[in-house]
C-alpha cells in the first residue's frame, strides 16, 4: 500500500524553516515569508539567514542547528553546496519534508544529475520527502501556507473552493491557478513538482485523491516518469469518486526501436499514456479553458452514468448550435414526450417543444412561463443535464431577477440534475447564479462539452473491476525468432494462427501446398526480415505445383537481393484464407507502463489509417471487445454492406490472450505484430506474426 499521507508534512505543516530567507519580499527567499505573513500562516516560521537577526519582522537564525524547534518542512532557497548542506542539517534535526527551490541539478547536465542523485540519497537516508529540486513550490490556502515564489499572488489570493491543482510545471501550474481565480473558481491547493527527484506527480495526485480539501483534481503533465504511484493514485481517485482532468502535453515516438514494429511506430508515448488515462477514468483536456470548464462542472459532484441533455432556449439559432455540439460529442438529446409537447404548445402556441425547447421571447411578457417550461422539461423529459440559454436577458436588470427566481425554484425541486445557465452578465450576477447552484457559461458549446464530460466520470466511477485473464507459461527464444517459430510460441499460448508449413526447399513446399489444397500463400522465412511485403517477400494466390516451384525461387532471390546478409531458412507455405476482415493486433513494451496491446483495422494501411485502440496489459475478453467496438471501422466486423459478421467472441479472446502472453513473456519481449489477423465468421487466425525479442 502506497503511503500518500507521507506528503502531509509538505502540505499541512505546523512549522517551516526557510533557508536563505530574505528581508526583501520580492526576492525568491523573501516572497514565501511575505505571503505567509499576509495570509496568516497558522504555523511557525523560522527564517534562516546568517547575516540578519530579523527578517521581515521575524526572529532570524544563523543556521539550522540554532532553530528553537524542529521544523516540519524546510524550504531551500540557497544555491550549490549550501543547499546540499542545508538538507543534511535539516535531516539530522528530524525535519520530515523539503521544498527545494534550488536549480542546477538534473535539468542541466550529467554533473547536475549526479548532484541530484546525491541529494536524493541524503533525503532518503533521513526519511524525508522532497519536492523538487528546481521547484516553484506549493500553496495550501486553508492554513495560509505559501512556500512558493510565484508572482501570481500580487493580483489576488486563492478563492474558497474544492479544485486541487497538480502540475509538473511550476509556471504553468500557477498560470492555471490564476486563470481559475479570474473565473471565480476556488483552488485551495496547488502543488508543483519540479524535477521530481523524490515526490512525483503520482504522489501529488494520490495525496489529493485522499485529501479532505479537494473534490476535483486539475493536473498538468509533461511526462510520466514512474508508473506504480501514478496508477495507484489514479485508481484511488476513481475509487473515491474524485474526477481528474489532465492536460498531458508532449508527443513523441518510443525511439529508434519504434521503426522495428508497426505497433510501436503507431503508439508512441502519447498514445499509450492516453490509453492509460482512459482506463482509469481520467479525462484528458485539450487546453486550459477546457480543463477548467470540466473541473468547474465537476464541482457539482453529479456524475450521471447515462447523461441526457435537455435544452431550454429563447433562441432557435442557439438551439441548433447546441444540438450540433451535442451530436458531435455523442451527447444524447432525446425528444420530449408527445404529451409534454402538446402541453407546452397549449401554453405558447408558436413554441418549439421537442428538444431543444424554444420557449421564445413570449416568456419575457409572462416570466412565470419560464418556470413552467423548465419544470415540464425536467419532470416530463427526465433529462439529467439542463442547459438554459437566456443570453443577455439573463443578466439584464429587467429580466435577470425573474429568470433567476423562476429557474431557481425549479432547480430546488430537482437538485439531482446538472443545471447550467448560458447568460451574459456582470461578475456580480454570475456569482449570484453560481451561489444558487447553477453552472454559468457564456458560450453554449463549452457548456455542452463540460456537461457531457460528467458522463465520462459517471461511467468510470460506476465501472466494476474487470477480471484479469490467466497468464500462460511462456518461454522466449534467445533472440528474435522466425515467423514459423513465433507462431509456434503464440499457438502454445492459445493464439490461433493460419495453418502453415515451414519448407527448406522447393520440393517440400510443393508437397505442403498439395496437401493443404490450392491456392496457398508463400512467404520468405527469415528472422532478419520482419516486414516481408515491403521486399516482395509474400506471394498470394499460388495456384498449382509449378507456381509453388517457381515461387520458392522467386522469394529466395528477392530476399537475397533486398537483404543480402539476412539468414534465410526457406519459405512458409500457408493456407490462403478467403474473406473475413483483416485486423492488426500488437504489443508494445512501454518504458513506463509496460506491455500495452493494440487492435486496429489491419492490412498494409494500418499505419496510414491509424484506426487503432490501445490498452495496458493484461485484460479480459470483455475489455478486449470494448476495444474492438470503439474502432471507427467496427461496422466492417458487424457485416457492413451485406458481408457476413465476424466472430467477435473469437477475436476478443485472441486479443485478451495476446495481452496475457505479453505480461507472461516478461521484459525481454519488446513487441509483437500480428498483421493481418483474419476475423472470420467462424474464428480469427493470425496470418503473419513478428515477435521482437531482446537477446538473452
Amino acid at each position: 500500500m502506497i503511503d500518500f499521507a507521507s506528503l502531509d508534512p509538505l502540505v499541512r505543516p505546523r512549522s517551516i524553516a526557510i533557508i536563505g530567507a530574505s528581508d526583501d519580499p520580492t526576492r525568491i527567499g523573501g516572497r514565501p515569508i511575505a505571503y505567509m505573513l499576509n495570509q496568516h500562516f497558522q504555523g511557525v516560521i523560522y527564517p534562516v539567514n546568517p547575516k540578519r537577526d530579523v527578517v521581515q519582522g521575524l526572529t532570524a537564525y544563523s543556521d539550522v542547528a540554532s532553530l528553537p524547534g524542529v521544523p516540519d518542512v524546510g524550504l531551500i532557497a540557497v544555491a550549490g553546496d549550501a543547499a546540499m548542506t542545508a538538507v543534511e542539517e535539516l535531516g539530522r534535526r528530524g525535519c520530515k519534508g523539503i521544498i527545494m527551490f534550488t536549480a542546477g541539478f538534473a535539468e542541466m547536465d550529467e554533473a547536475g544529475a549526479a548532484r541530484q542523485e546525491e541529494l536524493v540519497r541524503i533525503v532518503r537516508r533521513h526519511g524525508m520527502r522532497m519536492l523538487g529540486p528546481n521547484c516553484l513550490g506549493l500553496f495550501n490556502a486553508a492554513i495560509g501556507f505559501y512556500p512558493i515564489f510565484s508572482s501570481s499572488f500580487e493580483t489576488g489570493w486563492p478563492l474558497p473552493g474544492r479544485i486541487g491543482i497538480a502540475s509538473q510545471s511550476g509556471a504553468y501550474g500557477t498560470h492555471v491557478y490564476s486563470v481559475a481565480r479570474n473565473r471565480f473558481l476556488g483552488t485551495p491547493v496547488c502543488i508543483t513538482t519540479g524535477n521530481e527527484a523524490d515526490v512525483t506527480l503520482g504522489d501529488v495526485l494520490g495525496w489529493m485523491a485522499q485529501a479532505d480539501e479537494v473534490d476535483v483534481i486539475c493536473a498538468y503533465a509533461e511526462g510520466i516518469r514512474e508508473s506504480q504511484k501514478f496508477l495507484a493514485a489514479l485508481d484511488l481517485a476513481r475509487s473515491n469518486r474524485k474526477p481528474i482532468v489532465m492536460m498531458k502535453v508532449g508527443r513523441s515516438a518510443l525511439g529508434g526501436e519504434a521503426a522495428k514494429s508497426h505497433t510501436a511506430s503507431i503508439a508512441g508515448d502519447d498514445a499509450v499514456t492516453d490509453a492509460v488515462l482512459r482506463e482509469f477514468g481520467v479525462l484528458r483536456a485539450r487546453n486550459t479553458e477546457e480543463a477548467l470548464d470540466i473541473a468547474y462542472a465537476a464541482t457539482r459532484r453529479i456524475y450521471p452514468v447515462h447523461n441526457t441533455l435537455g435544452v431550454l432556449t429563447v433562441s432557435g439559432g442557439a438551439g441548433v448550435l447546441i444540438s450540433d455540439a451535442a451530436e458531435a460529442l455523442g451527447f444524447a438529446m432525446p425528444p420530449m414526450p408527445e404529451a409534454a409537447q402538446v402541453a407546452l404548445k397549449a401554453k405558447i402556441a408558436f413554441c418549439a417543444p421537442r428538444n431543444p425547447v424554444d420557449c421564445t421571447a413570449q416568456t419575457f411578457n409572462q416570466p412565470t412561463l419560464i418556470g413552467e417550461f423548465a419544470e415540464t422539461l425536467v419532470a416530463d423529459g427526465g433529462y439529467s443535464s439542463v442547459l438554459a440559454f437566456f443570453t443577455q436577458a439573463g443578466g439584464s436588470r429587467s429580466m435577470g431577477p425573474h429568470i433567476r427566481e423562476q429557474m431557481t425554484q425549479v432547480m430546488r425541486r430537482h437538485p439531482d440534475r446538472l443545471w447550467c445557465m448560458c447568460v451574459i452578465a456582470s461578475p456580480e450576477i454570475v456569482q449570484a447564479y453560481q451561489a444558487e447552484g447553477f453552472l454559468v457559461f457564456e458560450d453554449p458549446t463549452r457548456a455542452v462539452t463540460a456537461l457531457h464530460a460528467m458522463q465520462f466520470f459517471g461511467q468510470a466511477f460506476a465501472a466494476m473491476p474487470a477480471s484479469k485473464p490467466v497468464l500462460p507459461t511462456v518461454l522466449l527464444p534467445a533472440a528474435t525468432p522466425s515467423e514459423a517459430e513465433a507462431k509456434r510460441i503464440l499457438s502454445a499460448a492459445g493464439i490461433p494462427c493460419v495453418p502453415e508449413v515451414a519448407c527448406g526447399e522447393a520440393g517440400e513446399a510443393v508437397q505442403a501446398a498439395s496437401a493443404m489444397g490450392f491456392p496457398v500463400v508463400m512467404k520468405i522465412l527469415s528472422a532478419d526480415i520482419l516486414h516481408k511485403s515491403e521486399i516482395g517477400g509474400v506471394l498470394l494466390n499460388v495456384g498449382d505445383p509449378d507456381a509453388v516451384q517457381a515461387g520458392f525461387a522467386t522469394l529466395v532471390d528477392r530476399a537475397k537481393l533486398a537483404a543480402p546478409h539476412a539468414r534465410i531458412d526457406g519459405v512458409l507455405v500457408a493456407k490462403q484464407i478467403q474473406g473475413g476482415v483483416e485486423m492488426a493486433l500488437g504489443i508494445v513494451n512501454d518504458p513506463v507502463f509496460g506491455p500495452v496491446a493494440m487492435v486496429g483495422i489491419g492490412g498494409i494501411f494500418v499505419e496510414v489509417l491509424r484506426d487503432v485502440v490501445f490498452r495496458r496489459c493484461p485484460f479480459g475478453a470483455e475489455e478486449a471487445l470494448d476495444m474492438i467496438r470503439s474502432l471507427r471501422g467496427f461496422p466492417l466486423l458487424e457485416g457492413a454492406r451485406g458481408q457476413p459478421k465476424a466472430d467477435l467472441a473469437s477475436l476478443s479472446s485472441t486479443l485478451s490472450k495476446l495481452s496475457a502472453f505479453a505480461v507472461a513473456a516478461g521484459p525481454r519481449l519488446r513487441g509483437v505484430d500480428l498483421n493481418p489477423v483474419f476475423a472470420m465468421p467462424d474464428g480469427s487466425f493470425a496470418a503473419d506474426a513478428v515477435l521482437d525479442v531482446a537477446e538473452a
